[in-house]
């Protein structure tokens, strides 16, 4: 709910759990006021006070009132080389070389529904689910106005923003930073929580105090990078999973991003987050506008769970768009650990059929398919089936898998191009890569320049080809390297840094043409795993492969801190061969299984290799996932323990809707001698309803699950439990 007081220029925005303030005080400066915990409406600018600070200037409206000054005021989207010293949200250069932003608000307008952002995602809803704010900045000198959007989901306690900025002058205008979201906290006695790592592990959560000075995170790589997440999490120092106050905020974008905090001189803090300001600069010609990814944010009252579970309601509800949002995912295959480059025809059914006798319902062809690809080094580019391998081609290949009842997929990587390929014969200059200047390859590949309309005509072309040549009803849509080299010839130099904006909008742009020719195609977005891993992906593609680690025991990490964000329905996960080939693991299948499928469920292995006994437990999974999908996938998610080096279980928790029934998941980690007894509480249950856990003859009430706890088996190492609670 959007509640506005025109007289004193007060702006509320009301969710079910938090409450969000603003004001444009007697200067026109837009203050942030309040963002916490629901409290009743009032003017709370009551809660800023004024002094007169040594080197803190003052404004000109000001007059000769040292105790004014921009450098102390908490701001709703902060501006530079104007008095305030702290992190800029916007940052100008004019034709005249100077960098002074100097916003003022000028109005406001309120709308049902929620506002869209052309070419880029965003949340979305229904008009009765979302109501929109839009408040205007401008700066009078420079002739730049700024309209800061606010969408409210109150249903979610979700916040979302973004900034249009539009130059009304008659000279160009510079942009060197536009960030989506600025948030001023009165205090800085918060936690900063990260979610960072590398390849093959990724999203680990590292959690450290605000000190002086700015902490940071980003991505330089033109994609939203393994290395660090577009979603952080400030809180309480005592806030835990269940208690305290914390604040988690995402952007909805796939390319470089900077999320910093300052913790500023009078113990106050600032958080930034949008594109990173490394070789960004962007031209606003007279009478354009440029907009920035939108930002989500939700304040939780009551710890990290309750701020995850919203978040993965605002997701699922509001982001994901894909016809299979609501229909059960198929259990596939993946061929790439059972075949890597070498395979044909004959081994590929032979791989099929054994999966569909297990009950598989998709298999998909990974790599090496087309052009004349027998390694990575070869063949990006040319998409075509390579007929040595594949006679008769993809059509033929899914006509087979289909006459096995199976669905069929394929991986592809449209991103990218091959030195060898026709393709780059024929046009190298549709690589990035400056002039004169020798090629960074990454896994042997250069990248396509997205910025051209011409490259992504072309891949799309392709693209459609292929999905009328064979029914395709899954595509694997990788990005195996980051971006380097980033020079478009397709535009001046004085335009150049603009090359990363405008590659990750032709991204957006091809999926989006990609998902209008094929609707029906159920699209997994990946980049060596998780390395774009982030809610503006999930716009296009309803799940993204999590990590090129299928280790279980690394996947606990990789999956729980994920899940602070994403919900489980967009995590990819597959159950592989052991030894598992990242870690050298072994595992018991029961214990991989039950770790993938907290995810979207499948395998990547040769299934035919296995003995008899594992091929009946494939069976048994394959169903128990079909009949737990939906309280998987829609139904409330708790974690209960995290992974632990210790050796103690790690443990999570999915809940129905109506609290009836719920899926306890527990793996050991590694024993020792004379492990303690272990109780376990669970969480989210009806405390007056009565459980039957799977097994079990005695009822258990769900406040004694709650408060006294389950008492777990003892285990063997990397033993898993896959326990129903159903009440009566």
């Amino acid at each position: 709910m959007i509640i506005q007081d025109e007289t004193k220029r007060i702006f509320t925005l009301q969710t079910c759990n938090t409450t969000y303030q603003m004001k444009a005080d007697q200067n026109g400066l837009l203050l942030h006021t309040y963002y916490g915990p629901k409290i009743r409406e009032g003017d709370l600018s009551r809660l800023i006070r004024y002094a007169d600070r040594g080197f803190s200037p003052n404004p000109n409206e000001a007059g000769n009132d040292r105790t004014y000054s921009l450098d102390t005021l908490p701001q709703e989207y902060s501006g530079s080389g104007a008095g305030d010293f702290r992190l800029p949200s916007l940052e100008l250069e004019l034709s005249d070389g100077s960098h002074v932003a100097d916003l003022r608000y000028t109005g406001s307008q309120q709308e049902r529904g929620k506002y869209a952002l052309e070419g880029l995602p965003s949340f979305f809803a229904p008009e009765d689910q979302a109501e929109t704010l839009v408040i205007t900045l401008e700066d009078a000198v420079a002739q730049v106005r700024v309209e800061m959007l606010y969408g409210v989901f109150e249903d979610c306690d979700l916040i979302t923003r973004a900034v249009r900025i539009t130059n009304r002058g008659g000279k160009p205008v510079r942009l060197r930073r536009a960030a989506s979201l600025c948030l001023d906290f009165p205090s800085a006695q918060l936690d900063f929580i990260t979610f960072d790592g590398g390849h093959v592990k990724e999203r680990g959560l590292n959690r450290t105090p605000l000190r002086p000075g700015i902490q940071s995170v980003g991505s330089i790589r033109g994609i939203s990078s393994h290395q660090h997440n577009p979603f952080i999490m400030l809180c309480e120092p005592s806030a835990d999973e269940d208690h305290g106050t914390c604040y988690g905020a995402a952007l909805v974008y796939s390319g470089n991003f900077e999320a910093a905090v300052e913790r500023a001189q009078f113990e106050d803090a600032r958080l930034t987050l949008g594109i990173h300001p490394f070789h960004f600069c962007w031209t606003l010609e007279p009478g354009e506008v440029f907009t920035t990814p939108e930002a989500a944010m939700i304040c939780s009252p009551r710890g990290f769970g309750q701020m995850s579970r919203q978040f993965h309601r605002a997701v699922r509800e509001h982001l994901l768009r894909d016809v299979w949002r609501d229909r059960r995912k198929p259990v596939l295959v993946n061929s790439w650990e059972a075949a890597y480059f070498d395979f044909d025809t004959p081994k590929l059914l032979r791989l099929a059929r054994e999966a569909a006798n297990l009950g598989v319902e998709l298999f998909v062809l990974d790599d090496g398919w087309f052009g004349h690809r027998d390694d990575d080094s070869s063949s990006l580019g040319d998409w075509w089936a390579n007929e040595k391998k594949l006679p008769g081609g993809l059509g033929a290949l899914a006509t087979e898998i289909n006459a096995l009842g199976m669905e069929f997929g394929l991986w592809i990587e449209p991103e990218m191009v091959s030195e060898d390929s026709q393709l780059y014969q024929k046009h190298p200059d549709w690589a990035l890569n400056p002039p004169s200047r020798p090629h960074t390859r990454g896994r042997c590949q250069l990248v396509l320049d997205y910025t051209r309309p011409e490259v992504r005509e072309y891949v799309a072309q392709a693209l459609e080809k292929l999905l009328k040549t064979a029914h395709i009803s899954y595509l694997k849509w990788d990005m195996n390297r980051a971006l380097t080299q980033v020079w478009s010839a397709a535009l001046p130099s004085e335009r150049q840094g603009e090359v990363y904006h405008r590659y990750v909008l032709g991204v957006y742009d091809l999926l989006e043409r990609v998902r209008a020719m094929s609707p029906g195609t159920l699209i997994e977005g990946c980049s060596g795993g998780g390395g774009r891993f982030d809610m503006g992906m999930l716009y296009y593609t309803p799940q993204i492969w999590c990590s090129d680690n299928t280790d279980a025991i690394d996947r606990l990490r990789i999956q729980y801190g994920t899940s602070f964000a994403y919900p489980p329905s967009t995590m990819g996960a597959h159950v592989s061969a052991v030894p598992n080939e990242q870690t050298g693991r072994s595992v018991p299948l029961e214990t991989r299984g039950t770790v993938a499928m907290s995810g979207t469920f499948g395998y990547e292995m040769d299934l035919g290799t296995l003995p008899e006994e594992e091929k009946n437990l494939v069976r048994h999974q394959i169903r128990d996932y079909r009949e737990s999908y939906q309280l998987i996938q829609s139904g409330d998610y708790y974690r209960l323990s995290p992974p632990s080096p210790d050796g103690a279980p790690t443990a999570w928790l999915h809940v129905s809707q109506d609290r009836r029934e719920a899926l306890l998941c527990v793996v050991s980690g590694q024993v020792h001698a004379g492990p303690p007894f272990r109780c376990l509480r669970l969480k989210g249950l009806d405390p007056e309803k009565q459980y039957r856990v799977t097994g079990g003859e005695e009822l258990w009430p769900g406040d004694v699950l709650m408060e006294a706890g389950f008492p777990l088996p003892m285990l063997r190492e990397y033993q898993s439990l896959r326990l129903w609670l159903k009440a009566e």
